[in-house]
């Protein structure tokens, strides 16, 4: 009962931190979006030419942090990896692919609809049956190998490259590209930003909030616990939307949003088969890749080349649709996953799934 009230709290403070972030000048229904915020770095890195979607985000950099200073002290961190490395680049990739097409992660799909835009609920209904569908997988035996422990000094690589980040985001570094209008030019102050995400990352690691892990245990063993998390941050978000004037009920002009339907849910549903594949959804994998988990750091790469091919090659949505590029994108993802999802599957083996742990059964 006491994780339960935890993760209720946990998800009580996203959502009212995600609604002030949106006060403080984040886009409207972007208080956080981890897929986004990847996107709009790498950008900020000069990774792609989207001149609307460059800033390096502090609210990633704090989370992976925060995840880091948590688990650190509370001696969780471990440094391990080795689990089909080059395939978890490629379902990270594809995971990007499908949530760029919807325009938001799956944290982001909560706050969206949190804020009025109904169009989220499509992305909804696709990303549970893209779970439902990775279950399927799961329960025929998928699995993507052991990981092993590794030199634990490889674990603070990742850290330190977000420290790295922050010295020159703080400093007004040259070196970063900074968007002059479109969402990349709105962003909260630097250390208010920077502190939700510590904040969101600390409490994250410690409650192993995650909106797949939440869907998926729903279906699989009838679990509310990580659910729950989501759902609080839906209500906590919403209130704080009211409250600061930004809910907006409705279909059409929705800020950094489409409205085609079919394309919202095929979208999310890639990015929950590829998310269910990989043991998490993105923020998910940014809390692993702050506790030492070299295979998230790998997807977490593989989302970012997924994010800056998606803008150079017109793979991503804009608020007027999605693009052809898009739409062809993510039926390949779909084909790929589920070869991926074939080729992995451990014959005579099937596994249940709680958490982060695979159960034989």
């Amino acid at each position: 009962m006491g994780d339960k009230k935890l993760i209720i709290i946990n998800g009580l403070i996203v959502g009212f931190l995600s609604a002030l972030l949106v006060k403080f000048g984040n886009p409207i229904n972007m208080g956080i979006c981890v897929a986004c915020f990847i996107r709009d770095t790498v950008g900020g890195l000069g990774l792609h030419r989207a001149e609307l979607v460059q800033y390096v985000r502090p609210e990633i950099i704090g989370i992976v942090l925060g995840a880091f200073l948590m688990s650190y002290g509370k001696r969780d961190f471990q440094t391990r990896g080795g689990s089909s490395p080059l395939t978890r680049f490629v379902l990270g990739f594809i995971v990007m692919i499908g949530a760029l097409m919807f325009l938001g992660c799956p944290l982001r799909m909560v706050l969206r609809l949190a804020g009025g835009d109904l169009n989220a609920l499509f992305g909804i209904v696709g990303f549970a049956f893209g779970i439902f569908i990775g279950i399927k997988f799961l329960n025929k035996g998928f699995t993507l190998k052991r990981t092993y422990n590794l030199n634990k000094a490889e674990g603070y690589i990742f850290p330190i490259i977000n420290l790295i980040l922050l010295v020159l985001l703080i400093s007004g570094s040259t070196l970063l590209i900074f968007s002059q209008k479109g969402p990349g030019s709105q962003h909260a102050p630097i250390l208010l930003a920077l502190l939700v995400g510590l904040v969101v990352g600390a409490f994250a690691q410690r409650t192993r909030l995650c909106m797949v892990g939440g869907i998926r245990d729903l279906i699989l063993f009838k679990d509310w616990y990580l659910l729950s998390g989501f759902i609080a941050i839906f209500i906590a978000a919403l209130l704080g939307n009211i409250a600061f004037g930004v809910f907006n009920l409705g279909f059409v002009k929705q800020p950094v949003a489409h409205t085609d339907g079919l394309w919202n849910f095929l979208g999310m549903a890639l990015a929950g088969f590829g998310s269910v594949l990989l043991g998490g959804c993105p923020m998910r994998q940014l809390i692993l890749a702050g506790e030492g988990n070299i295979d998230s750091v790998i997807s977490i790469l593989g989302m970012a080349t997924g994010a800056a091919f998606a803008h150079n090659f017109k793979l991503a949505s804009s608020p007027q649709g999605p693009t052809v590029n898009g739409k062809i994108a993510v039926i390949i993802g779909f084909i790929v996953v589920a070869l991926i999802g074939y080729f992995n599957i451990e014959k005579n083996l099937t596994f249940k799934v709680k958490g982060d742990v695979k159960v034989e059964g």
